[in-house]
């Protein structure tokens, strides 16, 4: 793709207006690399409701409307349900628009490819946000473990609690497109929510050769079953080892402005440890980062830890890069189908009875 960086601010549209777009709209405002000139979503409440935010920005009920409008359009901050992500992106990528994909990316490597062709096809840009990435305890913890405090790594580990109690408000409608995607054998915790903790795996210690997962199942409604509890467990190709446990907690209140996820990483090496004690919700009121090295333990009260913060700064870096072009998309579309291969090989292995999968055999 032959990209060049635009020199004037990045004129934007917004598709989709739901839950997600409190958080992705942080990067976009009091931003001067950007111009949010449309938005798109079928209801009419929600397009109302949106545009007190940007009262210069057209709204259109459908794609098929603003491209037909003839408004001038760099790029879409697609937030799309899960189930409309490849026909919905390979539209926008057709009319010529850079995008912006919330994950997970989609449901399978086909789909998968589709998107990357289309992107090619068009010369145009797919990023899928991993908003994780840019999380400021997360950000801290592997700049420690890349410094060498801990020593050389050992394994880590992450946990996540989802809870039953606390947190904002969802609308109705997002969970029927979750429950869809339930039946399609991805789960929310693993595929959904999990995505973001893959992600993170990738991006700490690199690709994958082997996982073995065992993805349980509560129901928690007559005919909806939360996967949970699931363990997943893995080899990257650098040697080193991770778990992911993941516990429902159904009756568990946990205080959240966000989603109710308790929610930790840890990083052991021969001399230390580095954790993460939470994210969405706030679950362990420690230091949002602590490192133990030498007999000391070292908490980090001045991060920013705010969940929120790591949509606005991810979105923050996506305008940037589309003026400068510089640096890694945090993801490209490559990097978001490693990712996609991590889950789908989870799921393969629990199939299978936990046999170790390599996430390249995945199709």
């Amino acid at each position: 793709m032959n990209f060049t960086p635009y020199n004037r601010p990045v004129r934007a549209a917004f598709v989709g207006l739901g839950r997600i777009y409190d958080l992705n709209v942080r990067g976009y405002i009091d931003n001067p690399d950007v111009e949010v000139v449309a938005l798109v979503d079928p209801s009419e409440e929600r397009r109302t409701q949106r545009q007190a935010d940007w009262p210069d920005a057209q709204t259109f009920e459908t794609v098929a409307d603003l491209a037909a409008s003839g408004l001038e359009v760099d790029a879409v901050e697609a937030l799309l349900p899960i189930p409309l992500h490849v026909d919905g992106v390979i539209e926008l990528l057709g009319l010529g628009w850079h995008v912006n994909l919330q994950k997970p990316m989609c449901n399978d490597i086909a789909s998968a490819q589709r998107m990357l062709d289309a992107a090619q096809a068009n010369d145009r840009v797919l990023r899928v946000m991993e908003n994780y990435l840019f999380y400021g305890p997360l950000r801290k913890l592997k700049a420690t473990v890349e410094s060498g405090e801990i020593g050389h790594v050992s394994g880590y580990h992450m946990k996540m609690v989802a809870s039953g109690g606390g947190g904002w408000d969802v609308p109705a409608s997002s969970y029927e497109w979750q429950f869809k995607q339930m039946q399609r054998g991805r789960g929310i915790l693993v595929f959904d929510d999990g995505w973001h903790k893959l992600a993170t795996a990738l991006w700490l210690f690199g690709p994958i050769k082997e996982v073995r997962a065992w993805v349980g199942g509560t129901e928690v409604v007559p005919g909806i079953a939360i996967d949970a509890p699931t363990t997943i467990i893995w080899e990257h190709e650098n040697g080193v080892r991770g778990v992911w446990d993941i516990t429902l907690a159904v009756d568990m209140y946990l205080r959240s402005d966000y989603y109710t996820n308790d929610e930790r990483w840890e990083v052991t090496g021969r001399k230390g440890y580095a954790r993460v004690n939470r994210c969405t919700g706030r679950g362990i009121q420690q230091p949002s980062l602590e490192v133990y090295a030498d007999g000391e333990m070292r908490g980090f009260h001045a991060l920013d830890d705010d969940w929120a913060s790591s949509f606005r700064d991810s979105g923050r870096h996506w305008l940037r890069w589309l003026h400068t072009g510089d640096g890694p998309l945090m993801w490209s579309g490559d990097d978001a189908v490693n990712v996609l291969r991590f889950a789908l090989a989870a799921y393969a292995s629990s199939d299978a009875g936990g046999i170790g999968i390599d996430p390249a055999t995945v199709s």
